[in-house]
């Protein structure tokens, strides 16, 4: 049987019309896979991707751009409205809409006021499957107002007495950030007698003497507009009298004994009680009948305020402030009651059903008080929408029966209340669409043995596809209890076997049709470690050898990798890897450890270890050497603000003079645990004089060191605090780029709290447009890594510093770097692209640099998207064709493209590249490559010999590298020495596969040379031998001899006359020879080096024949090859290109070449030259590139 995945439908049982059992059995919608392939060819109504904030505070020094992107089949048209009528932007020269979008973008840098352009914007996305609606988009311009003319009388008090320094800041759009400085500056320091309130104002519990000063400033920063505003001072005076009597606490705000607050759902609920009296009041908080929330409350202000984030429904009650000094206490009530504009429970979701099947849209939502939930159709009020019959609304659901491609459309749910409102988008699309299976066909996967193995089977089609799996050819049957079916279509095979290989077909069918696509599955066998590395223990100075023996899938590549404790091998020549072992010489003490052998392979991984331990060795007696003795009583002296002075005691040195002292620090404050080298005085010493540093509480220890190593720590020191004082130095690693178009992001590598020098680090973030008009900007940030500034230009130059501070003061003055507000992509593509072809691999492509304005960010390079196309089906099939890509670097305006295939038609485009990304292509250009020589003939058989005749056989090249025009077949005679006969060279027309050689000697052995040819040239030859046989009897079976045709009756050599007295000449020559050495032996004279050189001539030299200038014998060691017994040659005497043993490393053309910078070959052709043929000086080689070249070396 086959295994079928069924989509779950359910009906609904009889008498049961309740619409949340309904809702219960409805099938689940389709959704569509993400399959860019399959997105191109589906109908979709719109979706809005993109769109500005509902409450849009826009700068009203720049354009304004009120975003508006949608996706769609086919794509959506936009139009606007505007607080509710509709916007027509064509009658408005300021405003323009991007092309294929429908962000508005409106020119009130040229000419126009942005106040012209308040109010309440909508965009509408429209198709023929229904239109999409964004949000109301409230636009309005930011403003920073300055502060109304007033004159400030100077404020004179008594010590002790309670004051509030009103702000009261102008109202700005959106509401200023409040904080109280100096003349220089400088934060007004603040505490739990002084502190600011939520409204901005500076209250003081009771003022003091040192409260008096001039220049008590307000200040408001507006950050949408990057401006500050400043109050006028106000003068404070405290009369340094008796203080006034002490008091209990009395509120200065809020007032009265009760108060209330509301909130809404989600924000931060911050609640504010600031209390007079002598002395300063402490403030507590509780919860009435309740407890406060653990994780989410947070005091801030000195426990003034209390805050609750993520605030919710739960936590509306009653909330107490109690302030309490030594005379009494007082406390307040507030009232909370939590609010909450809407908020999803279940947002719609979109909907693909096919003709006939049924379906529901759902909103629900929430808020207090609870939203009304209201419906529109393609931007209509459903009530006036146009009737749809298959449609039924009950409250928030939308419920679809029997549904038809024209119930397609896109319904909007609207959940409001006074607080807000919610708009979801939600379509319904109605598809009929037979199965795609859309995973690649003829996936191969590879799984270990004993492993899960997962195959793909992605698919889609309207109604919902079934799935069926087979296994072969034959549909072999799946069992349930063996393989896994899961719901996206995916056969999971929970414990792969070697009888799991096999092809899987996966088969989907509904209605409209069928689709299926074959799998390949290959078990391969587990890596294992047959021998382990063993535990071993060596003396100092010896050589160790560990050995890991692997076994693995022969058809993958295994790859053995040495450890050391989990790190890398030493880069040591004392350690050797040879195949399997791992050696290591003159063993040291610290080559001690473990040794890991890992094995790897594509699929998998094992590993083995084993210890080393290295001895000494055999020991002599000897004295006792050892580190140390730590250092003891530690003292510091001398106690200055940047110097203290260290005395100490040492320990025994244990036989080994002490060479020096090594004195640590820890940072109690900053670093609490961390120690750091201090410095290192000689081992004469027992005083050190330290420097040190600001705000920072010193402990310090001491460590002994001798020629054995170092002592254990000593106790720490007491500890030392130094005075506070303001930075030495400034961040570092000042850095300033754009994350986005329209920002700059500053980031810097802050001071640790060593460098601080002080409490209240902060950082003095600057930047100014270089070369441009305007002033520094400044903000002080917390201690902090990074500043964003927000609305800049797209890549322009920032100069920019980071000044550090802290409640002593600043650092010094920093250094300006320079940098860059954020990237956009390139505009412009490059002209005037053209192409040259240099010859039939390389072309070189030349285009026109894009202006540096139009760029936007730093330069890359250009890259060179390439592709090889069919004549005339470029665009056609420019989807399928996978392209190439090359990049250039730098402001490149050519490029070379190497490696293209001969007689091929090729199409290409330039882009260029910024940091952002790349820009448009260029048009693309087409270009041909011309002719080049063929490879070799993809096979030679010799069949059907005779006494006289061989039949040759062959396929065609594999790469003809264009039209063929004819075929050369060279051969000629091998005798028996092994000599080669003359050579006979044959034309064959290119249209042939198949030659008969007739008239050739009987019992003859034959060596065939055979290559193709273009007008280009000739290509590679591939060789074959063959013999003709001594009668048409007929040709041994394979297994006699590979490649060989013989005769099926040998001719017996020894009853041959010529035989016979070849041996008989033999044996009387041998037979003179030992008469003549046995004479010269006797007489006891010696011979001339010469006569015993003559008398034993070295076989190999032979003399050359003075006729055609060859070798005596046909003696290349290469040529014996196929006359020798277990030749290679495959039986069926068919000789391929990658498995012939003639290759060109056999005949003599060895290559070591290499591409040059324009692409093109240049290579080194070296080896042992193919014996010259028995007639005349014609090389036996076939013609070609190669031996060209070799003829001008």
């Amino acid at each position: 049987m086959q295994l079928k995945i069924m989509p779950k439908k359910k009906r609904l049982p009889a008498g049961r019309v309740a619409l949340i059992l309904f809702l219960c059995q409805m099938i689940s919608a389709l959704e569509v896979p993400l399959d860019p392939k399959l997105l191109e060819d589906l109908v979709q109504p719109p979706t809005i991707t993109q769109q500005s904030p509902k409450d849009y505070i826009i700068d009203p020094r720049e354009n304004i751009v009120i975003q508006c992107e949608a996706k769609g089949k086919p794509p959506p048209s936009f139009s606007w409205t505007r607080n509710g009528t509709h916007f027509d932007i064509d009658k408005d020269p300021l405003v323009t809409m991007k092309p294929g979008s429908g962000t508005l973008t409106i020119n009130i840098m040229s000419e126009g006021k942005a106040e012209t352009y308040e109010g309440v914007y909508q965009c509408t996305a429209r198709n023929e499957r229904g239109a999409a609606i964004s949000n109301n988009i409230v636009v309005r311009p930011s403003r920073s107002p300055l502060w109304t003319k007033e004159k400030l009388e100077p404020i004179t008090l008594r010590n002790g007495q309670s004051l509030v320094l009103p702000c009261r800041p102008p109202l700005g759009l959106p509401p200023p950030i409040i904080f109280w400085m100096d003349n220089s500056f400088q934060r007004l320091p603040q505490s739990e007698r002084v502190s600011q309130g939520l409204n901005g104002d500076l209250y003081f519990s009771n003022v003091l003497p040192e409260d008096t000063r001039e220049d008590y400033i307000c200040y408001a920063r507006f950050n949408h507009t990057q401006t500050i505003q400043q109050k006028q001072p106000i003068s404070v005076k405290v009369i340094s009298a008796k203080p006034n009597r002490e008091r209990p606490p009395t509120f200065l705000t809020p007032e009265g004994n009760t108060s209330n607050k509301e909130e809404l759902r989600g924000n931060v609920l911050s609640l504010e009680c600031i209390a007079e009296g002598l002395p300063t009041p402490v403030i507590y908080w509780i919860k009435e009948d309740g407890t406060l929330p653990t994780n989410r409350t947070f005091y801030r202000n000195f426990k003034k305020t209390l805050q609750i984030i993520q605030v919710s429904e739960a936590d509306s009650g009653n909330y107490q402030c109690i302030a309490k000094n030594a005379l009494g206490a007082i406390h307040h009530t507030i009232s909370v009651t939590v609010k909450a504009a809407p908020y999803w429970i279940l947002a719609p979701q979109n909907l693909v059903l096919s003709p006939g099947e049924d379906g529901s849209l759902i909103c629900r939502a929430n808020g207090n008080p609870k939203p009304r939930i209201s419906w529109l159709s393609n931007g209509v009020p459903i009530e006036i929408a146009p009737d749809d019959p298959s449609r039924k609304i009950d409250g928030d659901t939308i419920i679809f029966s029997n549904v038809q491609e024209r119930s397609s459309a896109v319904y909007q749910c609207n959940a409001s209340n006074e607080y807000g409102y919610l708009l979801a988008n939600a379509f319904v699309n109605v598809l009929a669409e037979p199965p795609r299976i859309l995973t690649s066909a003829n996936t191969l996967y590879q799984v270990i043995a004993n492993r899960p193995a997962l195959l793909d089977c992605a698919f889609f089609g309207s109604p919902l596809p079934t799935i069926e799996w087979f296994k072969g050819a034959k549909g072999s049957a799946l069992r349930d209890d063996i393989y896994v079916l899961h719901e996206n279509g995916t056969l999971e095979i929970p414990v792969a076997q070697k009888d799991s290989t096999g092809t899987y077909t996966c088969v989907a069918r509904n209605k409209l049709g069928m689709a299926k696509n074959e799998v390949h599955l290959e078990i391969k066998d587990p890596t294992r470690i047959i021998k382990q590395p063993e535990y071993a223990v060596v003396q100092r100075g010896s050589t160790v050898s560990f050995e890991c023996k692997v076994k693995h899938d022969h058809t993958l590549t295994l790859t053995i990798t040495w450890l050391k404790d989990n790190g890398e091998l030493p880069s040591d020549g004392r350690f050797t890897v040879d195949k399997d072992h791992l050696e290591v010489a003159d063993v040291r003490d610290s080559d001690g450890g473990a040794y890991t052998c890992v094995a790897n392979t594509t699929l998998d991984m094992v590993s083995a270890s084993a210890v080393l331990s290295v001895v000494a060795p055999t020991p002599t007696p000897a004295p006792i050497y050892d580190v140390p003795n730590p250092p003891f009583d530690l003292e510091l002296t001398d106690q200055l603000d940047k110097s203290v002075q260290l005395s100490w005691t040492p320990g025994d040195d244990n036989n080994s003079p002490i060479t020096k002292f090594i004195i640590e620090y820890e940072d109690a404050m900053h670093e609490a645990g961390l120690w750091r080298h201090q410095t290192e005085v000689s081992g004469m010493q027992t005083t050190a004089q330290l420097k040190l540093s600001p705000y920072v509480n010193y402990s310090f220890r001491v460590m002994a060191v001798n020629s054995l190593g170092r002592s254990l720590p000593s106790e720490p020191s007491e500890q030392y605090l130094t005075k506070a004082a303001e930075p030495d130095t400034n961040p570092t690693a000042v850095e300033g780029l754009g994350s986005e178009p329209d920002n700059l992001v500053i980031t810097w590598k802050p001071l640790n709290g060593f460098e601080s020098n002080g409490p209240g680090l902060q950082y003095k973030v600057s930047w100014l447009q270089k070369d441009g008009d305007d002033e520094w900007a400044s903000v002080v940030v917390a201690n902090v890594s990074k500043y964003i500034v927000s609305g800049t230009p797209t890549f322009v130059p920032y100069l920019i510093k980071v000044q550090a501070l802290n409640d002593v003061g600043f650092a010094p003055e920093p250094a300006v770097v320079m940098g860059h507000s954020g990237e956009d992509l390139p505009m412009v593509a490059p002209g005037n692209v053209r192409v040259n072809v240099v010859n039939s691999t390389l072309a070189e492509v030349h285009w026109d640099p894009v202006p540096l304005k139009s760029i936007r960010g730093h330069l890359q390079g250009y890259r060179i998207y390439y592709w090889k196309a069919q004549e005339g089906s470029l665009k056609r099939n420019r989807r399928h064709i996978e392209k190439k890509i090359l990049t250039f670097q730098g402001n490149k305006t050519h490029g070379m493209l190497p490696g293209l295939e001969p007689f091929s038609h090729y199409a290409l485009n330039v882009r260029v590249v910024n940091g952002k990304g790349e820009g448009p292509a260029s048009p693309d250009r087409v270009f041909n490559t011309p002719e080049g020589v063929p490879s070799a003939p993809s096979s030679l058989k010799i069949i059907n010999p005779t006494l006289d005749s061989l039949t040759l056989e062959w396929d065609p090249p594999s790469r003809p590298n264009g039209i063929l025009t004819e075929y050369t077949l060279k051969y000629q005679p091998i005798n028996s020495t092994h000599e080669l006969g003359p050579l006979v060279d044959l034309k064959i027309p290119a249209n042939k596969t198949r030659w008969t050689l007739k008239n050739l000697n009987f019992s003859t052995r034959y060596k065939f040379y055979f290559y193709a040819q273009t007008a280009a040239g000739s290509g590679s030859q591939i060789t074959e031998e063959a013999v003709t046989t001594v009668d048409e009897a007929g040709i041994l079976p394979p297994d006699v001899g590979a490649g060989k045709a013989m005769a099926s009756r040998q001719v017996d050599i020894a009853t041959q006359g010529w035989f016979i007295g070849l041996m008989c000449a033999v044996a009387l020559l041998i037979l003179i020879l030992l008469i003549v050495c046995f004479i010269r032996r006797n007489k006891g004279g010696k011979y001339p080096v010469k006569e015993k050189e003559d008398a034993h001539a070295d076989p190999e030299i032979q003399p050359m024949k003075e006729d055609d200038g060859t070798f005596g014998e046909y003696s290349d060691a290469e040529d014996h090859k196929p006359l020798k017994k277990g030749s290679r040659t495959p039986s069926d005497r068919t000789v391929k290109k990658e498995d012939s043993d003639d290759s060109l490393v056999d005949y003599g053309e060895g290559v070591n070449g290499q591409f040059n910078e324009d692409g093109s070959f240049i290579g080194q052709y070296s080896g042992k030259k193919e014996k010259e043929p028995a007639e005349g000086n014609e090389s036996s080689e076939a013609p070609s590139p190669v031996n060209a070249m070799n003829s001008f070396v």
